[in-house]
C-alpha cells in the first residue's frame, strides 16, 4: 500500500517538536483558523436521532440502547449535522486508550458534553477531519486538556498548529486515506469473520461437554427440563443455587482519595468483562474506597463466578459470567450491577461458569429477566432455581480437562487474528499520521487509484472493547440482601 511513496523534496522546520519537518510548501495555522466550535441545543426536542461516538466513529444509537435515559433529558443534547466533527473531551487524565473524535455522517443529537466542530474554508471538511484524528491516534490530545480531571475547551486547542496543505494536495490525501481504510477495514473483517466462526465452534464443543458429557456411547435419561434435553443417566438435574455456597452482592464504593488510600481496592465492573475467555480484562480496572460504614467489603477469592445482573440489552441480555482470577485482580470487590456466584465443595467452577455461559449465550435466562425503565434486571431468585445437568465432581474435572484441550488451538488461532488485527489497526494509525503531517508524499498514489463503490457490509464488526461513550452505570450503593445455598 505504501509501496512508492516517498517523503516530499523539500522540507521546512515546522517550529513544533512533535511534527519536526513537514512539507516547505505547506501552511502552519493555528486551530482557530481551520475550525470552528458549534453547539445547538435540541430545544423543543426538534431532533430525535441519539448519535453515539463508539470506536472512533459516529454512529446512529439504537432505541434499546438509551439506557433508560427520558426524552426530557435529550433536550440538553447538541444537534449534529453531516461533516460535524466530535470530539469526547472529557476526563482525559483518566482514559488514555479511547478513541475520541469522531466525524458524523447523519444528523442527529449527541451528549453536549462533546465539543462539536466545523471546518472552514481553508480546508476541506474530511481533511480537517483526518488532522485531529492523527492527533488523536498519536495521543497529541491528551497533552491539551486543563483542570483537575484534565477536560478540554476549545480555548485549550485554539491556537494548536494546524498543518494546511494546498487545497488539491489535501483532496488527494482524503482519496489515498479512504482508499487505504477501506482495504484495512476489509482485511480487519475478514479476521472478525474467522474469529464469529471460531467462537462458533468453540461453542458447540463447550454445549456438548457440559450437557452430554464426554462418553458418546452414555445411556441417556430425559432431564425434563426443554433447553437440557436428554443427559447422562447419572447426572443430576439440580437447580443453580445448590451449586453454591452462597452469593453475594457487590458494592460501588466510594471515590478513592488520597486520605482513604489503605482502602483502595480494585472494583470490578461488566466493562472488564472478557468474554472470549470467560475472564476479566486486566487493562483498565478501577479504583474505589471500601464504605467506613462497610465492616465487610466482600474480597473476592479464587474460584468465585461473577454475574451480570443488571444492564444489557435486547442484543445482549444480561446474565453474563466471567470467572474470577485473583491473579489478574488481587484483593478486589466487584461492583453493584454484578452478583458473586461462590461454587460448593462439589462443584467445579469453571465446569459451572460454562454451563452459566451457555444458559447465557442460548438466552435460556430470558424468562428472569425484568426490565425496568429501559434496563435489564436479572430475577436473582427465579435465575438461581434454573435446572441444570450436574455430573459428579470427579466427571466435571475430567470434562474441564478435556475442554482446555480441545480449545486451545480454536484459542490460539482468534488470539493471533485478534493480533493481527491490532497490528492492522496500529498500521493505520502511522500511515494516517505519516501523510496527514507530510512524512510521505501520495500525490501521485492517489492519482493512480481506482474509483471505488461504496461499502455495503459494516466495518469493524468486533471492535475493542470498552472505547465506546456508553458509560457503565455502576454508581448505587444498593446493598441486596445476601442468598444462601
Amino acid at each position: 500500500m505504501i509501496d512508492g511513496l516517498k517523503p516530499y523534496p523539500a522540507m521546512k522546520d515546522s517550529g513544533v517538536p512533535w511534527l519536526g519537518q513537514v512539507p516547505e510548501h505547506w501552511q502552519v495555522s493555528p486551530a482557530f483558523a481551520v475550525y470552528r466550535p458549534r453547539q445547538v441545543k435540541n430545544t423543543g426536542l426538534v431532533e430525535s436521532t441519539v448519535l453515539s461516538l463508539s470506536y472512533g466513529r459516529i454512529i446512529v444509537k439504537a432505541p434499546e440502547k438509551l439506557r433508560g435515559l427520558v426524552p426530557e433529558s435529550f433536550e440538553t443534547y447538541q444537534i449534529v449535522e453531516p461533516g460535524n466533527i466530535i470530539v469526547r473531551t472529557t476526563d482525559l487524565q483518566n482514559d488514555q486508550t479511547s478513541l475520541r473524535v469522531g466525524h458524523a455522517h447523519h444528523r442527529g443529537i449527541i451528549t453536549a458534553a462533546y465539543m462539536c466542530l466545523e471546518t472552514k474554508p481553508i480546508v476541506l471538511n474530511e481533511f480537517g477531519y483526518q488532522y485531529l484524528n492523527a492527533y488523536d491516534l498519536l495521543k497529541i490530545i491528551y497533552g491539551l486538556g486543563s483542570g483537575l480531571r484534565q477536560n478540554l475547551d476549545f480555548s485549550d486547542i485554539k491556537r494548536m498548529p494546524v498543518l494546511v496543505p494546498p487545497p488539491d494536495e489535501q483532496a488527494a490525501i482524503v482519496r489515498f486515506l479512504d482508499h487505504a481504510d477501506r482495504r484495512i477495514r476489509r482485511y480487519i473483517r475478514a479476521k472478525q469473520k474467522l474469529i464469529k466462526l471460531l467462537e462458533e465452534q468453540k461453542q458447540a464443543i463447550i454445549h456438548r461437554a457440559v450437557t452430554r458429557g464426554l462418553d458418546p456411547n452414555v445411556r441417556l435419561k430425559p432431564s425434563g427440563v426443554e433447553w437440557l434435553g436428554d443427559v447422562p443417566e447419572h447426572w443430576e438435574v439440580r437447580r443453580v443455587l445448590s451449586c453454591l455456597e452462597g452469593t453475594r452482592a457487590g458494592i460501588w464504593g466510594d471515590d478513592p482519595t488520597p486520605a482513604n488510600e489503605a482502602d483502595h481496592v480494585t472494583c470490578l465492573r461488566v466493562a472488564d468483562f472478557d468474554m472470549s475467555r470467560l475472564s476479566i480484562h486486566g487493562s483498565k480496572l478501577t479504583k474505589r474506597a471500601v464504605p467506613a460504614s462497610l465492616r465487610n467489603p466482600r474480597l473476592l477469592a479464587a474460584g468465585d463466578i461473577l454475574m451480570e445482573k443488571s444492564g444489557g440489552g435486547e442484543t445482549e441480555p444480561v446474565g453474563r459470567v466471567v470467572l474470577y482470577d485473583e491473579n489478574v485482580a488481587p484483593h478486589a470487590i466487584c461492583s453493584n450491577f454484578i452478583v458473586r456466584l461462590r461454587p460448593n465443595a462439589t462443584t467445579e467452577p469453571k465446569f459451572l461458569l460454562h454451563v452459566l455461559a451457555i444458559m447465557q449465550v442460548t438466552r435460556r435466562n430470558v424468562p428472569c429477566i425484568k426490565q425496568t425503565t429501559g434496563i435489564q434486571n436479572l430475577d436473582e431468585r427465579a435465575y438461581l432455581s434454573l435446572a441444570i445437568g450436574v455430573p459428579p465432581l470427579v466427571e466435571q474435572q475430567a470434562i474441564i480437562a478435556s475442554l482446555t484441550n480441545r480449545l486451545r488451538p480454536i484459542d490460539k488461532a482468534a488470539s493471533r487474528a485478534r493480533r493481527e488485527i491490532d497490528l492492522l489497526r496500529e498500521y493505520r494509525t502511522r500511515l494516517i499520521a505519516d501523510v496527514v503531517t507530510g512524512k510521505l508524499d501520495v500525490r501521485e498514489a492517489a492519482a493512480r487509484l481506482p474509483d471505488e463503490a461504496e461499502e455495503l457490509e459494516p466495518v469493524d464488526e468486533i471492535e475493542a472493547e470498552g472505547d465506546t461513550d456508553e458509560a457503565c452505570a455502576d454508581d448505587t450503593d444498593e446493598v441486596p440482601e445476601e442468598i444462601e445455598a
